[in-house]
């Protein structure tokens, strides 16, 4: 009887590393998004509509490689928290496009320390934050294929 190779111990598997990576930036980011009252994907949709104001729920859902179908509830739940609002194309009614409310630009300049808190628990210097970011964002490119 052939028994199975041994597969990699879990602290040598890339897949790990970048999963408890993940999930350890999620826990640094919960308590500070709890206190401005907004959930991780929801400060994406708002970090999206900061790069870009007035973008449709296509191009929010692009940019955050995402499907329109989870961006909508996002979207909503901002909207009725009063950061964002929906508007109907006036061209193409079927396109609905998300612009900033008053509250939500607000709250760019609140987000802008998250960043930092965040960068500084990573104890990494600017260099090296960028090196890592440069070699996940190659990372997840070939695995999506593109």
């Amino acid at each position: 009887m052939t028994h199975p190779r041994t597969p990699l111990p879990l602290d040598s598997q890339l897949c790990f590393a970048l999963y408890g990576a993940s999930m350890a930036m999620n826990r640094v980011y919960k308590p500070m998004l709890d206190r401005l009252g907004i959930t991780y994907p929801q400060y994406l949709v708002l970090h999206s509509l900061w790069e870009e104001d007035g973008r449709t729920i296509g191009s929010i859902a692009e940019r955050l490689s995402l499907e329109s179908s989870t961006i909508t509830p996002l979207v909503k739940r901002l909207e009725v928290a009063g950061f964002v609002s929906r508007v109907r194309g006036t061209e193409d009614e079927r396109q609905v496009r998300v612009r900033l409310a008053e509250a939500g630009e607000a709250l760019r300049a609140e987000a802008d320390c998250l960043a930092e808190a965040v960068f500084a628990r990573t104890g990494l210097g600017v260099e090296q934050a960028q090196m890592l970011t440069r070699q996940v964002q190659v990372l997840r490119g070939a695995l999506s294929g593109g």
